[in-house]
């Protein structure tokens, strides 16, 4: 598929800052200390770096002075997240000023520069300064209460990571998430939200706030017609509309008995959202339209599942029946790499203890089990018009449930529950369907799942990311509640 400019839709502008905190007196007392220190600070850069290139090295900020410098350097070079790497004790008046300036989340690292101190070497040295110097290059934790009272005084959010230096994939696992859980939260903060048509009449679970999803998220939602679509398709030429056509071949298994009339209205749909897509510069869409008599606006609609299926391989994902608060869901399992298929439950196998799951309409076929197939419906259930739509299975392994959650009285939370999408029978009725397994079995989790009052509606991405999505809820100052 031709990706318009969808890596520059989808590509995170974060920029993380980091400096490192010691103490000015110590510098003239123990000769190599403050060298030592820098030296392990730049080992925390490059293994920033090496996470994500857009590093903003503060460097060591021993004073009040630098303190304030670097607090400027990261509000001017607008870092989304700081990590404050603890190499030694150092005053807690050096570390406020710059977090006080970038107002930005902070992850304190705490990180010991070897698994332990080699005691018997140390308690050999026979220069006591040697070995205080020695020990405070060991004083990592020693701050990291003081600042921790601070910032909670002041009200300032922060995370700790403790660990080692090296040899600690644990601890730099952990780091890699938060940049990861950062740059998700960066690309919804820029991401362009197309809403086409209206809300689905009595569906009130789905019915949102959209100035609290700008509240939550930011991005911009950009408000459509279903009539512009309408008109782009007038536009597409013969040939784009068999290069489409090609591509529905290539992409999907397409059913023999799918009608060729049908896949051509699907295919001239298809290049006509791509230019909606790139006119409006959109990261994610949802979409919905009863229809009125206009049969331009129907048939616009009635072709639109195929076209819908490729933008969400693509990073664009598209939800149907204008459900915006599942799209946010979606768009956030998809920026961290697990897809985000558009589905929910709507049966449960006692027998087999899973969960039935899938949605009609679009689905994500780049996490599908094997070739997502292509199918003939005479008729959308609840939805105008006829035509061809997919059927998918997502792949069989680990996968995470993602809803976002209006809450009583308004607000918004993230519901996530961590399960397998396992081998069976599935129904072949043109729908996206899958079977779940839950650690608490169906019936528990169906109930557990419902208690938290999520819209019907929910995202699934393949992968354990439950972790993942707890951080970014911490970034975006929004609960998060793991069902399993």
């Amino acid at each position: 598929m031709n990706k318009l400019n969808n890596d520059a839709v989808n590509k995170s502008s974060l920029k993380i800052g980091l400096f490192g905190i010691g103490l000015d007196t110590y510098w003239p007392q123990f000769e190599g200390l403050k060298e030592r220190l820098e030296g392990y600070l730049n080992t925390v850069g490059q293994k920033l770096s090496d996470i994500h290139p857009s590093v903003v090295n503060a460097g060591l900020v021993d004073s009040p002075d630098k303190a304030f410098l670097a607090g400027k350097l990261f509000k001017t070079e607008d870092v989304d997240l700081i990590f404050l790497y603890v190499t030694t004790y150092a005053l807690s008046s050096t570390v406020l000023p710059v977090v006080q300036r970038a107002k930005v989340p902070v992850i304190i690292l705490n990180l010991a520069p070897e698994a332990a101190i080699d005691y018997a070497s140390f308690n050999a040295m026979s220069d006591r300064t040697k070995m205080t110097g020695e020990w405070l290059s060991y004083c990592s934790a020693c701050p990291v209460p003081e600042i921790a009272n601070v910032f909670k005084r002041v009200g300032i959010r922060f995370q700790q990571i403790t660990g080692m230096l090296n040899d600690d994939p644990e601890c730099w696992n952990e780091v890699t998430e938060w940049v990861e859980a950062a740059k998700v939260a960066n690309i919804m903060a820029f991401n362009r939200l197309g809403c086409m048509g209206h809300y689905y009449s009595g569906m009130l679970d789905i019915y949102t706030d959209l100035t609290q999803q700008y509240a939550s998220f930011g991005g911009h939602i950009e408000l459509l017609e279903v009539e512009e679509l309408a008109k782009l398709r007038k536009e597409v030429s013969e040939q784009e509309t068999q290069e489409r056509l090609k591509l529905f071949y290539e992409t999907f298994d397409v059913q023999p008995d799918c009608p060729e009339n049908d896949m051509e209205k699907a295919a001239i749909t298809s290049v006509a959202l791509d230019k909606l897509v790139e006119k409006h510069q959109l990261g994610s869409m949802a979409y919905y339209y009863k229809g009125t008599g206009n049969p331009e606006n129907e048939e616009a609609i009635a072709s639109i599942i195929l076209g819908n299926s490729l933008l969400t391989a693509n990073g664009i994902p598209v939800a149907g029946e204008y459900e915006i608060k599942n799209v946010q869901a979606m768009k956030i399992m998809d920026s961290f790499g697990a897809g985000g298929s558009f589905t929910e439950y709507y049966a449960m196998d006692f027998k087999d203890d899973v969960v039935l799951m899938g949605h009609d309409g679009p689905g994500h076929i780049a996490i599908a089990e094997g070739k997502t197939k292509v199918r003939p419906l005479h008729v959308y259930h609840g939805k105008v018009g006829k035509g061809v739509s997919v059927e998918m299975m997502v792949k069989n392994g680990p996968v995470t449930l993602l809803s976002v959650v209006e809450k009583q009285g308004g607000g918004l939370m993230l519901l996530l529950a961590e399960g397998e999408s396992v081998p069976g029978t599935v129904l072949q009725i043109g729908n996206t369907n899958s079977r779940y397994k839950f650690e608490p079995g169906a019936r528990k989790f169906v109930n557990m799942w419902n208690s938290h009052g999520p819209a019907h509606h929910c995202a699934v991405g393949v992968g354990h990311i439950g972790s993942k999505i707890e951080k970014l809820g911490q970034l975006l100052n929004l609960d998060v509640i793991k069902v399993c």
